[in-house]
């Protein structure tokens, strides 16, 4: 298995269809998995039950919240020849970094990837050319826009065949 932690922006309609449609035609994982932010990323050194107990006690604490994104930006993947277009809140992105830094650390801080930058964003675009992203990214930035969601949840997942299956939803602040 290839555990991840994610959380799934409630957010309108009318936005998540936006953005479905924009990752429809720029985003490779569009069929992969749903708008998401990223809490911590795949692995697959650790055991189920394990993970979804390491999880639990290190997301104690955190409470729901809410985001507003207003701007998107390029991102370059530190694995692959790849550039990718994120959708990055204003409100919300200490609450985002905080939780990622405290779910990766104690027990997963071995398996952390330190080389790699953690960005709190929505995933909407990539390409091997980046050119093509600057121009994605202005596409979005062109005009004044604003998406207000709220993050009550994290979930367990795993990240395998080009698939992402949900195993566990885990509320916050519970």
């Amino acid at each position: 298995m290839n555990l991840c932690t994610l959380a799934y922006p409630e957010i309108s309609i009318s936005d998540f269809e936006k953005i479905q449609k924009f990752r429809k035609l720029n985003d490779i994982y569009y069929h992969v998995v749903e708008p998401h932010i990223t809490l911590a990323f795949p692995f697959s050194e650790w055991d189920l039950e394990p993970y979804i107990a390491e999880i639990k006690k290190q997301s104690l604490g955190f409470q729901p919240f809410d985001f507003c994104i207003r701007c998107a930006t390029l991102s370059k993947d530190a694995f692959q020849d790849l550039y990718h277009v994120f959708l990055v809140p204003d409100e919300g992105y200490s609450q985002i970094l905080k939780m990622h830094y405290k779910l990766c650390g104690n027990r997963f801080f071995p398996y952390r990837l330190l080389n790699v930058d953690f960005i709190p964003h929505i995933g909407i675009g990539n390409s091997k050319d980046p050119l093509r992203c600057v121009e994605l990214v202005e596409s979005w930035n062109r005009e004044e826009f604003s998406i207000s969601g709220h993050i009550s949840a994290l979930v367990i997942a795993n990240y395998e065949n080009d698939t992402v299956e949900t195993i566990e939803d885990i509320p916050l602040g519970e």
